[in-house]
Formats: C-alpha cells, sequence, structure tokens
C-alpha cells in the first residue's frame, strides 16, 4: 500500500463532486509551483512557467518550453460521476417524513444507491446580506438520507421477477421526520449550518455514498470507491502534471479534465465547449504561432484519452468478446471500435504499446461483444474537433457506474507511471 495509493483515497473523499474535484486539483498544483489563471481574464504567461485554469467542474494545466512548441502531449479525463441530482424544488412530504426529489445524472446503477447513506453536496449560490451574489461548494457529510428499499415480504412477486425501481417512484430518499421543531425550508436551514447568507438563490446538489474509500484482498490489492470512475485517470493525469519540473524543449505538456462527460459532455465546460480551444488560442498568441504553425502542433501531437474501462466479471461472462478480456492487475487496457466510438487507431495503440513494453508495464486490449453497443469517452470528441491523433486507454474495474467501484491497485500505481513517462519524454 503506497503513498501514491493512500494519495488516491484522500483525493477520492475530498472530491464528491466534479467542482470538488476541480478545486482539489487547483489546490494541488498550487502546492507544486503552477501559478492559477482565471478564465475570464487576460493570461499574463512566462516562458518556462506552469499554469493551471479553472471553470466550474473542468481544470486544465500545462507547463510552457522555453522554445516555441513543437508538439502537444496531452492527457485527457473528466472529473464527474454517475449520480443522483436533486431537483429544483425537491423538498416534498409524505405523511410524518420530509423527502428530497431526484433526477438521474448520467446511468448510474441505481440498485446500488439503495438502502445507503448518502450525503447532499455540491455547489449553491447565495445572496449575502451586502446584496453580493456569490457560489458556495458544500459537502454534507452529517446529514446523510436514505432511499429505503421495500421488503420482501410486502411484494413477493416483485423480488422472484427480480428488482425495479421506477425512477419517480422508487428513488426518493427520506431527508428526516416532522418533529415540533419541523422546519418547512429543510434544504435552506442544512445549508445555513455551513454557510451564512441571507438567501438562497439557487442549487445544483447531487446525493453522494458516503462510505469511505477501502482497499479490499488478501493483500489489500484492489481499492473499492465511489467515483473511481473516472477520478482515478484524474488523479493519475494530476500525478504525471505534478511531476513536472519544466517542460520537455519544444513540447508543450497539457492535462485536461473536463466535466460532463456522463451526459454527453454538450456543455459550455464538457469536452464539446470551447474549453481546450480557448486555452490553444491563448498558448498559439503567446508563442505567437502562424496558422499554419498552429496546424502542424495539432497534427504532430498525441493526445491520452484516459478513462476507466470494464473489467472481466466471471459472474457475467458470456457479456466479454473472449478474445479480449481485459482482468483487474494485468494492466493498461487499449480501447478499440471499429464505429470510432472509442478513439484509438493503429498508429496511437502502438505508442501505447511501445511506451508500456520500454517501462515494463503490461497492457491488455478490449473490444465490446459485437453485439453488444460500445460506450464512449471524451477521445472521439476532442480528436474530431481538433485532428489530434488519440489513443483511449485506461485500467480495468468492476461495477462501473456504481455506488461502490473495484480496481487492482497496481494498475492504478502502473497508469500513473505511464502518464509520468508520456509528458516528460519525447513520445
Amino acid at each position: 500500500m503506497t503513498h501514491l495509493l493512500e494519495d488516491l483515497t484522500h483525493f477520492l473523499s475530498q472530491s464528491p463532486t466534479s467542482w470538488h474535484a476541480a478545486m482539489e486539483m487547483g489546490n494541488r498544483l498550487a502546492s507544486l509551483d503552477f501559478t492559477p489563471l482565471s478564465p475570464n481574464e487576460k493570461w499574463e504567461l512566462e516562458k518556462g512557467k506552469k499554469y493551471f485554469v479553472i471553470q466550474d467542474g473542468s481544470i486544465a494545466a500545462f507547463a510552457l518550453p522555453s522554445k516555441k512548441p513543437q508538439k502537444m502531449s496531452l492527457i485527457a479525463a473528466h472529473t464527474d460521476s454517475p449520480a443522483l441530482k436533486l431537483k429544483p424544488k425537491p423538498v416534498l412530504e409524505k405523511e410524518n417524513m420530509q423527502m428530497l426529489g431526484v433526477e438521474i445524472y448520467g446511468s448510474p446503477v441505481l440498485p446500488t444507491w439503495v438502502n445507503r447513506d448518502l450525503a447532499i453536496a455540491g455547489r449553491v449560490v447565495v445572496l449575502r446580506k451586502n446584496n453580493a451574489i456569490e457560489e458556495e461548494l458544500v459537502f454534507f457529510d452529517d446529514a446523510p438520507v436514505l432511499i429505503p428499499l421495500l421488503a420482501p415480504h410486502l411484494d413477493r412477486e416483485a423480488y422472484k421477477k427480480g428488482l425495479e425501481l421506477n425512477k419517480q417512484e422508487h428513488l426518493t430518499p427520506i431527508a428526516t421526520l416532522k418533529d415540533k421543531n419541523f422546519d418547512q425550508n429543510y434544504l435552506e436551514s442544512l445549508l445555513k449550518r455551513q454557510l451564512s447568507f441571507h438567501k438562497l438563490l439557487d442549487f445544483e446538489l447531487f446525493l453522494i455514498p458516503l462510505d469511505h474509500p477501502r482497499f479490499i484482498g488478501k493483500d489489500g490489492e484492489m481499492l473499492a470507491s465511489y467515483r473511481l470512475d473516472n477520478l482515478a485517470s484524474a488523479h493519475a493525469g494530476l500525478v504525471a502534471m505534478g511531476h513536472l519540473e519544466k517542460a520537455p524543449s519544444g513540447y508543450l505538456p497539457i492535462g485536461i479534465f473536463w466535466d460532463h462527460e456522463e451526459v454527453g459532455s454538450a456543455t459550455h465546460t464538457g469536452a464539446e465547449s470551447p474549453f481546450f480551444h480557448d486555452l490553444l488560442k491563448h498558448l498559439s498568441s503567446f508563442y505567437k504561432l502562424s496558422g499554419e504553425e498552429e496546424t502542424l502542433l495539432r497534427r504532430h501531437s498525441l493526445c491520452l484519452s484516459v478513462d476507466l474501462t470494464h473489467a472481466y466479471n466471471p459472474n457475467y461472462e458470456k457479456k466479454y468478446d473472449p478474445q479480449h478480456i481485459p482482468l483487474l492487475g494485468e494492466g493498461i487496457t487499449i480501447k478499440y471500435n471499429a464505429n470510432m466510438r472509442y478513439s484509438t487507431t493503429a498508429k496511437s495503440g502502438a505508442w501505447i504499446r511501445v511506451m508500456c513494453e520500454s517501462l515494463g508495464l503490461k497492457s491488455q486490449q478490449f473490444v465490446n461483444r459485437t453485439d453488444n453497443p460500445a460506450g464512449s469517452t471524451v477521445g472521439p470528441i476532442f480528436s474530431t474537433n481538433f485532428g489530434i491523433e488519440t489513443a483511449d486507454i485506461g485500467i480495468p474495474q468492476l461495477s462501473m457506474h456504481a455506488a461502490r467501484e473495484v480496481i487492482a491497485c497496481q494498475d492504478h500505481i502502473d497508469m500513473c507511471t505511464l502518464l509520468t513517462y508520456f509528458l516528460q519524454e519525447k513520445v
């Protein structure tokens, strides 16, 4: 159990939402001599320095080479995870209970969210007494809510058929019981435990599983936690950026971590947004790149789209292509898809295999069953928008999108090693 793995568990615990993750990454980068930039102000850059910029739940970090860059080495990942999100008017009453209405964010494995302690976390916009409108991040781990499942005695037929949850009717968590101190403004009262404000204006709040990350297995060789997809990848990218003392000559290392991948990326801070395009404009202007030079910079670059992949689950072995079964603990997975749902090409896949071999790391390949359409990542979006050669890679995980996911510890260590090498070497 190395310091790297303990650091991952701390990162997971400090990052219940994408906004918390971006803030935690920014704090860590600042401690490593990265200078913060604002997306809303003019940038004053200096060669040889390192910078980062946060826009809501997305963050990008980069190191500027002393000479005009000829190539970018990019790491791309995302900061969000499937979850349950509070509705704009969430509070409702049933008998002597106060409950919270939720929507589905992304595609969580819903049965794993019931009968589990869930914290409220996210961001709120409040009005101060001085009429200032401000944004705050919150995480209430001391007032959990719970979605109760029906006992089998009350619907035996349903349990015989298999558990089915109606998203509107069965996923409403109990927040509190009415008593003589009952407060009609439950949510606002809860927020005032952490914040001082005149009025709650709006919010984006999620229900977050409260179980702490835990090492499991005979020798602690696996890690179980919520949000391993995709904070394990974000953490590996952060570790790689943190090892940069300076950019290799002529190389521009960049790590970019977008929000909203789980809901399609078509938002103002997702992979479909101008976030990276604006960053590239800033850098092109700073180095006085011509249009042709910027095009060549992109053409000579390589991006690693890093997102977790489906590990072999022995309880469902028929769900996998028998020739492409990613195993926990067997190394970094290169993902392929004939319809380019993953962006790996023969060229970019070869680069990954060469790097892994040079580092003595294991690698494996993943393809979905032909009769089971693949998911996707930010990789195809990024490669399409910028014409940059991209490889989709990740480490295998069990229980993807569940409230409790599982990875092999050695796989994460290997990914950190690969990404660190990728940013520092002239690949």
